[in-house]
């Protein structure tokens, strides 16, 4: 998978260095016809805060596009939805292999992803200078 992510979106504020951009989120199946009739097709609206040294020539309102990286979005998705369950899993496995007590397996596993959140918060600002969008010119 290459290539990059975009959205389309509207700048909503500028400061020293960064651009704040809203962005209409879509499911894929939103650009289907039927979309407005069906209840599979949902929107959401974000908005992200994108660094950049030109952030003085954006005005609030001009219409831009924002992209990442594809090889960013799958290293996201591993680092917030795959790597807890696997862990998760792991911990539940071990946990009702030592003790034979399935609550206790249960507790143990979900309790695993309080500090494996905890690092991910504590490393938030390294994450977030990793997993940047860019404002495509």
């Amino acid at each position: 998978m290459t290539g990059k992510i975009t959205h389309k979106g509207v700048v909503e504020d500028t400061g020293d260095g960064w651009v704040k951009v809203r962005i209409l989120q879509t499911s894929a199946c939103s650009a289907c016809k039927v979309a407005g009739h069906c209840s599979a097709a949902e929107s959401k609206e974000k908005t992200v805060q994108v660094s950049s040294s030109k952030a003085g020539r954006y005005q609030p309102g001009e219409e831009v596009v924002v992209a990442m990286t594809a090889g960013n979005g799958r290293d996201a998705v591993i680092l917030a939805f795959i790597l807890p369950f696997v862990i998760m899993v792991a911990v539940l496995t071990l946990c009702l292999w030592l003790t034979g007590n399935e609550g206790i397996a249960a507790l143990a596993g979900i309790a695993s992803l309080v500090p494996y959140y905890a690092v991910v918060y504590h490393c938030k600002d390294k994450l977030a200078r990793r997993f940047a969008f860019v404002i495509e010119e």
